[in-house]
């Protein structure tokens, strides 16, 4: 098959940014195992061991919600069997045949943790607890976390092949950080459920006291712990447009980890808009000036030492010679991003055909009649 000729056009952007000198993330991060990722662009900005198989405890939670929601079943009235309220651990104290939403379930396993609202839903989701593992783990392969492993919805230490890394864990949070509705729900400080047993409502605050009281620019997350897997969490934060998700394992000081690494990355990082969505202005060839359009705009965290080491290079085919008639495709090349000589972005150049000129009645009527008559525009 013969390769289409290609045109390389490169263009060096300097981005221009005022910024102080970054601090090392790294600091005196307690965790084993720690990451700090940009949610847009999931750029990794700081880690540490960050590819470690250990324990999670109960940041397991995030697939368990994330599959719930993704359920389309979130209006359900669970039935609570004697298996889900007899969990160990934290707890929403539910009650063997009590029904609630599977919405509420689903606010109650992120703000408090509960054991029993995971296997709750994982029974009602799943149809049975092996059944909703099995949802876990092909999720996990599908969004690309290639060293976990899931064995319950909760993350108790009851199996000994129910394990993640930093690195995975964060692809889980970036890829359900998506969800509007995760987002809202895992941003949620207090939420009030109905309680069938009593006259008054179930009311949850969320133990993420990053959220709650310690970080304003906290937006959500998941802490855990149990023996064996030590203090495990996930945060999210957000400050002028620059979302970060940061998660620590086996960390006795996690609280401080997220902050210190949250602060160092707002203050050493920028968001720097690298391509704009619409025209590539940057194109002068006659044929594609103005023809070429990108369809999102990409974004990517840099410091100032790294702002004048980015190089955007447009790869477009080459267009037909004088007299040819060829039509491109929609797709006529792509535009690859470059920092210090590396590859960190591949987005497809869109070229927008000439429209065609729609014929008018009196056209349409005239053809008719040259074609009835014989006769050409000369007569």
């Amino acid at each position: 098959m013969k390769r289409k000729p290609i045109i390389y056009l490169q263009l060096m952007i300097l981005l221009f940014m005022v910024l102080s000198s970054p601090a090392d993330a790294a600091g005196s991060v307690s965790a084993r195992s720690a990451i700090l990722m940009d949610q847009q662009s999931g750029r990794i900005i700081y880690e540490k061991d960050a590819h470690s198989v250990r324990r999670i405890a109960s940041i397991t939670k995030i697939m368990t919600a994330i599959l719930a929601i993704e359920s389309g079943k979130l209006d359900d009235r669970v039935k609570v069997s004697s298996n889900a309220s007899g969990t160990e651990g934290s707890s929403l104290f539910l009650k063997p045949g009590e029904k609630i939403k599977l919405a509420d379930l689903v606010y109650g396993l992120m703000l408090r943790s509960g054991n029993d609202s995971a296997v709750a839903i994982a029974e009602h989701v799943g149809g049975s607890l092996d059944g909703f593992v099995y949802m876990m783990n092909q999720k996990a392969e599908e969004i690309g976390m290639k060293n976990t492993h899931f064995a319950n919805p909760h993350g108790l230490d009851d199996h000994e092949n129910h394990h993640s890394t930093a690195y995975d864990m964060a692809i889980l949070t970036r890829y359900a950080m998506e969800n509007d509705l995760y987002r809202k729900i895992a941003g949620t400080k207090i939420h009030r459920a109905p309680n069938p047993n009593e006259p008054w409502d179930r009311v949850w605050k969320n133990k993420n006291r990053l959220l709650t009281e310690l970080y304003k620019y906290c937006t959500g997350g998941k802490t855990g712990y149990t023996k064996r897997a030590k203090r495990t969490l996930v945060t999210t934060a957000s400050k002028g447009g620059f979302d970060l998700i940061a998660v620590t394992l086996d960390g006795s000081d996690d609280w401080n980890d997220h902050i210190s690494m949250y602060e160092s990355t707002f203050a050493g990082y920028d968001l720097a808009t690298i391509l704009q969505k619409g025209k590539i202005k940057e194109i002068k060839d006659p044929f594609y000036k103005r023809k070429v359009y990108l369809g999102q705009t990409f974004a990517y965290p840099l410091t100032a030492a790294e702002e004048k080491k980015v190089r955007v290079e447009y790869q477009l085919l080459e267009p037909p010679k004088a007299g040819e008639k060829r039509l491109l495709p929609p797709v006529a090349g792509k535009a690859v991003v470059y920092l210090n000589g590396k590859e960190i972005k591949k987005m497809p150049i869109y070229y927008k055909q000439e429209a065609k000129k729609k014929e008018s009645l009196l056209d349409y009527f005239r053809k008719i009649f040259t074609s009835i008559t014989g006769l050409n525009s000369y007569g």
